[in-house]
């Protein structure tokens, strides 16, 4: 296999494996927390509905359920995105980088790579360690170099080799579960209404209260647990390719490209904020800063990445107006 990696110059700044091991503890606690959290409102929304015993054996059948639910196949999530595969043929230099980073992340079967036929700048990856595949769009191809192209391949390489897709999967169907409890609950109430009025069937206040709040927490539990996988999968890919630097640039690129350009066109030094709350990932800003304090002491050996011929895949270009297909717009 072609190597990617080469040697780095002596005054290149090492990686600092403690700050490492401080990452990567304070990235695990937060996600058994924010786990424990969605368990704990599922199991206190099912107990206030029917009681300890039938919550626990909800519970059961809920992660027996999830467990033995066949998930579907990457490829056919692909063919949804109207993806095509990247091979050795049409794009070389990029599976071999790809193999490459999954050798390094001890991967038995390495990913395939696809095409989207998207403008906008985009990455993800569907499956599990034993079946995955990760998408770039044409845009994310156009506007990266080849060391943010490793670095976003090594990014999204983490999420399946942190098991994130499974994780996450479990807790949306958490978040699910937990909304579905809380609509039974309020539709019982609201058929109990009459004798409520009459005072027949009291519904106690903390019920209520519990079955309102609930989805939302959930909700915010799931968001705050995304935002935690992304700054470990941040982590894992600085670890892949022994250099933060490149993802802190790809990172700076994306967030420019897709809004703060025009919004600082548009409304210069006012950037519309968005609640860290709400969001799926945690702000650019802080991402960059941690990734860049992996630098310190010389304590890990340190590779950077080589030349690395930056070809598109062979085909027509994409891009132009999206045009509206079922279900959604495609370019």
């Amino acid at each position: 296999m072609h190597r990617m990696f080469r040697a780095p110059p002596p005054h290149r700044l090492a990686f600092d494996a403690a700050a490492r091991r401080r990452h990567k503890r304070r990235n695990v606690l937060h996600s058994v927390l924010l786990l424990v959290g969605m368990a704990a409102i599922l199991w206190v929304s099912a107990w206030s509905l029917w009681g300890t015993a039938v919550a626990f054996w909800a519970m059961v059948g809920g992660v027996l359920g999830f467990v033995l639910t066949p998930g579907v196949a990457p490829d056919w999530v692909m063919r949804a995105y109207r993806a095509r595969p990247l091979d050795r043929r049409s794009f070389p230099e990029g599976v071999a980088l790809l193999e490459e980073l999954a050798a390094r992340a001890g991967l038995d079967h390495v990913p395939r790579l696809h095409l989207l036929p998207s403008a906008t700048l985009n990455a993800f990856a569907v499956g599990s360690s034993r079946e995955a595949a990760i998408g770039i769009t044409d845009g994310l191809l156009r506007a990266l170099d080849a060391r943010e192209l490793a670095a976003v391949l090594a990014h999204e390489l983490s999420h399946v080799r942190n098991n994130d897709l499974w994780l996450m999967a479990l807790a949306d169907t958490m978040s699910r579960l937990t909304s579905l409890m809380a609509t039974m609950g309020l539709f019982l109430a609201v058929l109990s209404l009459p004798l409520l009025l009459l005072g027949m069937a009291p519904v106690p206040l903390l019920t209520l209260a519990v079955l309102i709040l609930a989805p939302t927490i959930g909700s915010l539990l799931q968001l705050a647990l995304s935002r935690a996988r992304e700054f470990d999968a941040d982590l894992k890919a600085a670890t892949l390719t022994r250099d933060p630097a490149g993802l802190a640039s790809a990172l700076r690129k994306l967030d420019r490209y897709q809004g703060a350009f025009w919004e600082e066109i548009v409304l210069p030094g006012r950037r519309m904020p968005e609640p860290s709350l709400l969001r799926t990932h945690p702000p650019t800003a802080e991402r960059i800063e941690r990734l860049l304090s992996l630098y310190g002491a010389a304590t890990l050996p340190v590779s950077a990445i080589g030349p690395l011929r930056h070809h598109l895949p062979a085909g027509p270009a994409y891009g132009g107006p999206p045009r509206y297909r079922w279900p959604g717009f495609w370019y």
